[in-house]
């Protein structure tokens, strides 16, 4: 993570002080359960709550102490006991580092999780509001990038709407499934610490105990989160590339604010470029990265390996912090975003009624020829039109095209053909869809 994409809250949750923190929290808790079960004198857990709670741990000294043990938790430890003094004796009894490193993960991504569900309804409050605000707001729909049929620009934004939607409750799901607590020792069997200590710490922290942790929470858990946040990123990406197309000069239908005093090219003053959707692409490609190494750490050696860390250490901070900052990122775009229906209109109809030769189609067949020698009938009329618009000429009216063919006058009146190109048919259902979507 590098602070040009980072923001501050959730950089937090990975800096080396809260992660001390939490790491105290989970040892003083232990103690605590401990105490209550007459393993630790309860002024010893008491003394350990008092000396450590709140105090600002010296990452410093604690790194210091690393490079000569080559334990991060047992540097840690070493340092708790210079503040705490004897009473830190009774600290990480029967417990395996694994137990304090898991359960801290645990808690991060909680607290990560947290973050990035806000930033999801900040999106979705986004979307929402510009998909009510241009429920009828009349545009092409595309298939293949060509003019197919016509839609709403509301609609687009339903339907992202609804994916966010549906990403918000995978990550639900996912930041369940990864809230576990582990204290279960050197191999999972609570050998040397009471299964009840994971329980207490576990309510503690706003976990549930995992029911069988080996040595570590089984990574399987992870694997589930990232993957989540990589479909996460996916839909950020599918929105960003459809700003980024309709900013496209010869579409120009919508394009990201561009502020006062704002610079598009270093050496061509004109230019208004979708920079921003751009460099949410680019993020949504690194938050999926990290989700292949994610998958593989879960195959780790009999009751634990330690070929998960490294990978963890990096991609739990980095992918939590980049999705919040490219989440971040594009409800402000959505909120901002510069719509232009006079374009999306003019774009319309730049083909002469083509978007309705399904309607042609349908009424032929329905009005008794066969669906082949209807698609003959509107598709040699409709290759005029388009004929026409490649080479640049004026653009026939498919329409009139249509009602000089004595195969479609023979067939349907001029009043029939012509109510197959009300727009108003195209949009009957608009109103059932946001049903569906906004209730």
């Amino acid at each position: 993570m590098i602070p040009r994409y980072s923001r501050p809250e959730m950089v937090a949750i990975w800096e080396p002080a809260t992660r001390f923190g939490i790491w105290f929290e989970i040892e003083a808790h232990a103690a605590s359960a401990m105490a209550g079960l007459g393993v630790v004198p309860q002024a010893a857990a008491d003394a350990i709550w008092t000396k450590g709670e709140g105090y600002a741990w010296d990452i410093a000294r604690i790194d210091a102490i690393e490079r000569e043990t080559r334990h991060d938790v047992i540097a840690f430890l070493t340092h708790v006991s210079e503040v705490v003094g004897p009473e830190a004796r009774f600290l990480h009894l029967g417990l395996t580092s694994s137990d304090v490193l898991d359960t801290c993960l645990a808690v991060q991504l909680c607290r990560a999780s947290d973050i990035l569900l806000t930033d999801l309804d900040r999106l979705l409050a986004a979307l929402k509001r510009r998909a009510l605000e241009h429920k009828l707001t009349v545009c092409i729909g595309r298939s293949h990038g060509i003019h197919a049929e016509p839609v709403t620009f509301g609609l687009k934004l339903a339907g992202a709407f609804a994916e966010f939607a549906r990403a918000r409750l995978r990550l639900v799901a996912a930041r369940a499934d990864i809230a576990t607590c582990a204290l279960s020792g050197a191999v999972g069997t609570f050998a040397q610490i009471d299964p009840r200590v994971e329980e207490y710490v576990a309510g503690k922290l706003g976990l549930t105990p995992e029911p069988v942790s080996t040595q570590v929470i089984p990574r399987d858990r992870h694997a589930q989160f990232f993957a989540t946040l990589a479909v996460i990123a996916s839909s950020v990406e599918r929105l960003a590339t459809e700003i980024r197309h309709l900013q496209r000069t010869e579409v120009l239908e919508a394009e990201e604010f561009f502020s006062k005093g704002q610079k598009g090219s270093s050496a061509m003053p004109h230019k208004r470029n979708p920079v921003l959707t751009e460099n949410l692409t680019g993020l949504a490609r690194l938050v999926r990265g990290y989700a292949a190494p994610a998958m593989e750490n879960v195959a780790l050696w009999h009751e634990r390996d330690i070929s998960h860390s490294s990978v963890e250490r990096m991609i739990a901070p980095d992918a939590t912090v980049t999705l919040d900052f490219a989440l971040d990122r594009l409800a402000g775009v959505v909120d901002k975003l510069v719509v232009y229906p006079e374009r999306m209109r003019a774009n319309l109809d730049r083909l002469g009624g083509l978007v309705h030769s399904q309607r042609v189609l349908l009424a032929l067949v329905e009005a008794g020829l066969s669906r082949e020698e209807a698609y003959t009938v509107v598709q040699r009329n409709a290759m005029q039109v388009w004929d026409a618009y490649q080479q640049g000429a004026a653009t026939p009216d498919f329409k009139a095209l249509l009602a000089a063919d004595g195969d479609v006058t023979r067939v349907l009146s001029a009043e029939q053909l012509a109510g197959l190109f009300d727009l108003g048919f195209h949009l009957r259902h608009v109103d059932t869809i946001f049903a569906r979507v906004f209730g």
